[in-house]
């Protein structure tokens, strides 16, 4: 009997050291780390700051009302400059050194292309990344979480409103020379087929770049009534800028999202006129949806030099999906438990914004909303989006 008490410390150690060995990493009794490689610095920074602002106004939220089933969420975030050279260094060391439970709010193909096989080897999930590439969605990834739509739909959209609606023919894209700028022109290729119809020319430029030129006299002896750019701000307001100032004024120039919205209106100023964007969020001024009233409101709060865009919106939406499956985990968080509780649950609303998963759909959203710019502000281009 007199023993008894060692032994009773000893059982309760072992079952303590039992479950902490049983758990998943990055995961306490009141704690989960999460890992993000973006773009911070560099001519993409403009991306990764708005997912990591959208991303921290959400958790901190979360956190202030106690976190999630007692649980703070702790983001950390490292920059990888949109290259993915650096993105596999740090998704080693989020993984390795701060033991991230999984990877979240990563920005761009071609960083995605080299973090997922890394990823999928350990058995990570890479939740709701900034790029609709078909590789994450097709064929079908567990450890791939996508909350928006893909670049297919995208151009879809694109050439329901340019060929469909315009009656546009001669059709041209500029993209960029890497995995992103080929899924963006695949997509059009494809948008245009189903229409019995071919791009009039394309061009390219380098990523990280904003040598455009090259791609500019190549598209423009085709003389295209409309140009689809698949690239991220600097570029696509370089080419446009370029392609207004020898006389191109007539041509419809007609982005992606991935573009980043709002700092391709900064860069762009008075050139901006009738640009058109594809969105795979919904408007992010619209107060009338609860879901951006309540993101205008914590950006506000926690993210105060954050201004409300597309981009940050589309952050907050991410960070809002991972609380709700990490809610629905209860006090079991592993990363099957994870996946497993986003498929179970199948529809997530977001707030007036559902999200549909299943046991073999890893992406939320299918809508795409056309927007374009007039008077200096990036306004819908209807009251439906397409």
């Amino acid at each position: 009997m007199k023993n008894y008490p060692l032994i009773a410390i000893v059982g309760v150690l072992l079952l303590v050291f039992a479950g902490v060995a049983a758990a998943d990493p990055g995961v306490s009794a009141n704690e989960i780390v999460i890992g993000q490689t973006c773009a911070l610095g560099g001519p993409a920074q403009s991306l990764g700051l708005g997912m990591q602002a959208g991303l921290k106004a959400c958790f901190a939220s979360a956190n202030a009302a106690g976190g999630v089933n007692g649980r703070h969420i702790r983001l950390v975030s490292k920059d990888d400059g949109y290259e993915p050279d650096q993105a596999v260094t740090n998704t080693r060391a989020l993984l390795d050194q701060d033991q991230a439970f999984l990877l979240i709010g990563g920005v761009g193909t071609p960083t995605a292309k080299a973090i997922v096989p890394i990823t999928d080897a350990a058995g990570v999930p890479f939740f709701g990344p900034f790029t609709g590439a078909e590789f994450l969605r097709n064929p079908f990834d567990k450890f791939v979480v996508n909350v928006r739509g893909s670049y297919f739909q995208e151009m879809e959209a694109q050439a329901a409103y340019l060929v469909d609606k315009l009656g546009y023919q001669r059709i041209a894209c500029f993209y960029q020379n890497d995995g992103y700028g080929k899924a963006g022109l695949e997509g059009i290729e494809k948008a245009l087929a189903r229409r019995n119809l071919q791009l009039a020319a394309t061009g390219t430029y380098e990523r990280n770049t904003t040598a455009v030129k090259g791609g500019l006299m190549s598209i423009q002896g085709a003389e295209p009534q409309a140009v689809v750019m698949v690239g991220t701000y600097q570029p696509c307001a370089e080419f446009i800028k370029l392609a207004k100032s020898i006389g191109m004024t007539d041509v419809t120039y007609s982005n992606i999202s991935f573009v980043g919205t709002d700092a391709l209106l900064a860069e762009l100023g008075d050139a901006g006129e009738g640009c058109i964007i594809s969105q795979v969020v919904c408007y992010p001024w619209d107060q009338n949806i609860p879901l951006v009233a309540e993101y205008t409101a914590n950006l506000a709060k926690y993210q105060p030099d954050s201004k409300p865009g597309f981009v940050s919106l589309e952050g907050y939406m991410v960070g809002k999906l991972f609380c709700q499956v990490l809610d629905r985990c209860g006090a079991n968080v592993t990363r099957d438990s994870f996946l497993g509780a986003l498929a179970s649950t199948g529809t997530f609303d977001l707030g007036g914004v559902s999200l549909q998963f299943g046991p073999q759909d890893h992406q939320g959203m299918d809508r795409i909303y056309m927007t374009v710019i007039h008077e200096g502000k990036v306004v819908p281009m209807d009251s439906n989006p397409m």
